[in-house]
């Protein structure tokens, strides 16, 4: 009998594309995953609404990057990994832009943390190199009950194996030290150890360069 951690191995191994369909399990899958992020427990509103907060952002953000093509999920929706196009990577925001998006973020962080919502926000944006064109690891989750089982590094295996095909590098945040450790295995390199404000948690950059060329494997958005 096959065990269930193989069968999801397996499945984070050969990805799918995500669809708009995929967007509610998804969503599910990231607030899961992200519940106990150090980041995300500083910034995300806190008390009775929080649950329901950490599902209203990723259901937002997943609105707006799935059209691109480039989410990948595992068939059992048990790892997902969400890439941003070296077009959509790099995205600084006029502060007008910035201004008209506070409401749209203060139901997920409540005015008492909206200061340090917008802290992370300019701390990212600074530290995100704006060149060479590159792909951006927006989101890399896995279903709590199957962590540890190297289904992050399936699927992060399988999805780089198209960002090499593409010649490019890519770029990550990590908000999380035991997974420096994942990235690493995987080629990238850290680059910067940020806090947003004095006594917020500390965010990793990293970065990684292009593989050699190799037999292509097909592009982003490739069914």
């Amino acid at each position: 009998m096959v065990s269930v951690p193989h069968e999801a191995r397996a499945a984070a191994a050969s990805p799918r594309v995500a669809g708009p369909k995929d967007r509610a399990p998804l969503a599910r899958l990231l607030a899961a995953a992200f519940a106990t992020d150090p980041v995300m427990d500083w910034w995300v509103r806190d008390g009775a609404g929080r649950a329901e907060a950490l599902y209203g952002f990723y259901d937002d953000q997943l609105a707006e990057v799935l059209p691109f093509g480039t989410s990948f999920m595992a068939g059992d929706a048990s790892a997902c990994a969400i890439w941003l196009p070296p077009d959509m990577a790099v995205r600084h925001y006029p502060f007008w832009r910035k201004l008209m998006m506070v409401p749209r973020y203060l139901r997920f962080c409540g005015v008492a943390r909206a200061r340090r919502l917008i802290a992370l926000g300019d701390m990212m944006e600074r530290n995100h190199p704006p060149a060479p064109p590159h792909w951006y690891l927006y989101f890399l989750a896995v279903d709590p009950a199957l962590k540890g089982r190297g289904l992050g590094s399936a699927i992060l295996a399988a999805t780089l194996a198209r960002v090499d095909a593409d010649g490019l590098p890519a770029y990550l945040e990590n908000s999380t030290p035991a997974n420096l450790r994942l990235y690493e295995r995987h080629g990238f390199r850290l680059v910067k150890q940020d806090r947003p404000l004095p006594g917020a948690p500390c965010q990793w950059t990293m970065w990684r360069g292009p593989a050699p060329v190799s037999t292509p494997v097909g592009s982003f958005g490739a069914a």
